[in-house]
């Protein structure tokens, strides 16, 4: 029911993820990211709560790994779940439950996992961590989000997507990008890219209004005088 990459740009230290699904709002339950300790995708059959515990372990200094593995083993139904992790490090880990539905894989290397289950193909992670890694000279928006193009590309889901969601995390508590598709008839990627290219300019105005209101940029919008 969902593909998805997560990442940690070595550069900027920012974690992020990127998904698409046949279900309804992807983004409310399975990408979840927190500024300096990692990021999670929870999926096939969710539980929404693996995403904040892995992040907790993290937090408390164990790595990937040590984290993941911490939490599924409270999880009576473990089986049921498809998990990547990365953290800090850049170092990632994954469960992939036996009963995953449908052709599934999960695929990594330095700082990045991908992963999928109901897919059209087995190839589908790979090629998303392929465009991933080709791509070192952009941003991490642009990087994940090619990324979930180059899945989809692939075959992407089985079945029709729906929704769709990029999340980043940088310095601050909040997430720089938070943007979701929570459901078309269309295409949720295409529409995630609009939402991108809407929301890119405006990112850091967005950062600096937060942290000095007085020295921010304008807002630009009737009644701003």
């Amino acid at each position: 029911m969902t593909f998805s990459l997560i990442a940690c740009c070595s550069e900027t230290g920012q974690f992020g993820a990127v998904i698409s699904s046949s279900s309804i709002s992807v983004g409310s339950r399975c990408p979840w990211a927190r500024s300096k300790v990692g990021a999670v995708s929870t999926q096939n059959v969710t539980l929404p709560s693996i995403g904040p515990m892995v992040l907790d372990a993290l937090a408390q200094n164990r790595n990937a790994p040590e984290s993941l593995e911490s939490v599924m083993a409270q999880d009576e139904f473990s089986d049921y779940r498809q998990v990547i992790v990365v953290d800090s490090t850049g170092k990632t880990a994954s469960h992939n439950g036996e009963h995953t539905l449908g052709i599934h894989a999960i695929v990594d290397s330095d700082h990045c996992i991908a992963a999928g289950n109901m897919l059209a193909n087995t190839s589908v992670p790979q090629k998303m961590l392929d465009a991933f890694l080709s791509m070192p000279h952009l941003d991490l928006a642009n990087r994940l989000l090619q990324a979930l193009e180059a899945g989809n590309d692939a075959g992407g889901e089985a079945g029709p997507l729906h929704s769709s969601s990029l999340v980043i995390v940088a310095n601050e508590l909040w997430p720089l990008v938070d943007l979701r598709v929570d459901w078309t008839d269309d295409d949720p990627i295409a529409e995630l890219r609009r939402l991108w290219e809407r929301y890119e300019p405006q990112r850091d105005d967005y950062v600096a209004r937060a942290l000095n209101p007085k020295e921010a940029p304008r807002y630009g919008v009737p009644g701003d005088s």
